[in-house]
């Protein structure tokens, strides 16, 4: 499981449920049914889009496939604290979003 500077994944086939709990522990998080629910959703965009979305993108693409109250900033930043964005992109094993610091 190679991994670059930030902690990104270099080999997307490399994530499996197990490297997501792993990447979650470094991250201070233990993951549970909702962050999973996200965490799909994040790489089933991956897989339609090509890309890993920035929080606009990601939030309304949550609201269509989860619902309007799993798709709020607030909601997100509880799963995944400091930038939802680029935390659930790392976790989910996908590359860093563009715009993400």
């Amino acid at each position: 499981m190679k991994r670059d500077a930030e902690g990104f994944l270099c080999n997307l086939a490399d994530w499996n449920s197990e490297v997501a709990g792993i990447i979650a522990t470094e991250e201070g998080i233990t993951l549970t049914d909702a962050h999973h629910e996200v965490i799909h959703a994040l790489r089933d965009f991956y897989a339609k889009f090509g890309l890993s979305p920035a929080m606009r993108p990601f939030t309304k693409y949550l609201k269509e496939k989860l619902g309007k109250e799993k798709a709020t900033s607030i909601y997100l930043l509880q799963l995944f604290p400091g930038s939802p964005a680029k935390i659930a992109a790392k976790i989910a094993g996908l590359p860093k979003p563009d715009n993400c610091l």
